[in-house]
């Protein structure tokens, strides 16, 4: 039997609105479900890398009150942050995002530490998403020490306070106010018992801004609180929460350390600085392990030397030896263990690691020792 065409008309415009109805319904569950990247961080000191190159932490040091911080593809959001401590003492936590290395957690392929006359420039960029009901800061924080150390307290912090909303105020006094970057700050000074602070305060809310990191090293120096031959440890952008503070989030963040400078002997940017890498392989079906050879060809001493190099799509590092690795895939950072931590002018030192491989087997391209490109053997 022929159906007439008006049965066929009403059939296709009945087929047509399902069609609409349920396209309409599938855009709003995908446009409702978390990115795939989103990680959900709840222990006190959890950690995860974003973008390859920097570390999301949850860094709830100062409260026992449930904390969790969900890492996005560009930075992280404050998902959980219950309780409150006292406004006239320290914050409950410093839920941040970073580049370098906090308590032996280094973020994959950096080259902090560095000397700080050794760096040309620190480019960095940060967008804050801000809440109402909370009391918080939102502070980036630079960190410097004497040493080239990648654990514990350094000796100055440096903190630039984007944002504050409540009767909080920074660790010392009031001492200056000065131009940095172009804009004005607040300047203060203190000690918190552990490492000496200089904050700099912005006069009302910057949601977001691309400005020179040395700018405030730079400022540093100048009032004596750091000196030229010091290291950059760590640069970190985050939040001090007092009270509650669900809902702040660093919607963007990228750091980088260009080098170049006048360093001391030896340091990234040294005339006297060389390197040579040699990267030996055995591969089988799915897995292979690599000793890798660096060779100082300066003229003097590297000492806590950093190996970075990217290891192609697909390889993943299981285990390693004579090395601590950060990252074990993608970017990734080699740093000495105790017994050769020193690199002497013409000397070498060899680790290696294990892993696995999907698709063909391919090598890193390129090596770089302390920021300084290596020739590969």
């Amino acid at each position: 039997m022929r159906s007439s065409p008006h049965r066929l008309r009403t059939a296709r415009a009945l087929f047509g609105a399902l069609l609409t109805a349920l396209t309409t319904l599938a855009a709003l569950l995908v446009g409702s479900a978390p990115a795939q990247a989103d990680t959900l961080i709840c222990e006190q000191y959890g950690s995860t890398v974003i973008q390859g190159r920097y570390v999301v932490q949850n860094n709830r040091w100062g409260t026992s009150a449930t904390q969790c911080v969900t890492a996005t593809d560009t930075g992280f959001r404050l998902t959980t942050a219950d309780g409150s401590v006292p406004t006239n003492g320290a914050p409950k936590s410093y839920p941040s995002v970073f580049n370098g290395c906090h308590y032996t957690n280094c973020s994959p392929g950096t080259n902090l530490p560095a000397q700080i006359s050794s760096i040309s420039s620190a480019p960095s960029s940060i967008s804050y998403g801000y809440v109402s009901n909370a009391v918080y800061n939102a502070s980036y924080d630079i960190w410097l020490d004497p040493t080239p150390r990648t654990d514990g307290v350094n000796r100055t912090e440096i903190m630039i306070w984007f944002n504050r909303v409540g009767s909080i105020q920074p660790i010392g006094s009031r001492v200056a106010t000065a131009t940095v970057g172009g804009r004005s700050w607040e300047v203060w000074t203190g000690s918190n018992g552990s490492n000496d602070v200089i904050s700099f305060v912005a006069p009302s809310a910057i949601s977001s801004w691309s400005f020179d990191v040395m700018d405030f090293v730079d400022e540093t120096v100048a009032r004596g609180m750091a000196q030229s031959n010091w290291y950059l440890t760590s640069v970190q952008a985050g939040f001090e929460p007092w009270q509650n503070g669900a809902g702040l989030a660093v919607n963007s963040f990228s750091s980088a350390v260009n080098l170049g400078g006048g360093g001391g002997p030896g340091d990234p940017g040294d005339p006297a600085a060389g390197c040579q890498v040699a990267y030996d392989t055995n591969v089988w079906q799915g897995g292979f392990t690599a000793n890798v050879t660096v060779k100082n060809t300066g003229t003097t001493a590297v000492d806590n030397w950093k190996l970075g190099f990217t290891l192609p799509s697909g390889q993943r590092i299981t285990s390693a030896w004579n090395a601590t690795l950060s990252g074990s895939s993608g970017a990734v950072t080699a740093s000495p263990v105790a017994h050769n931590a020193r690199l002497a002018a013409g000397a070498s030192q060899t680790f290696g690691f294990q892993g696995t491989y999907s698709g063909n087997f391919a090598e890193p391209s390129a090596f770089t020792l302390n920021g300084t490109t290596c020739s590969v053997a």
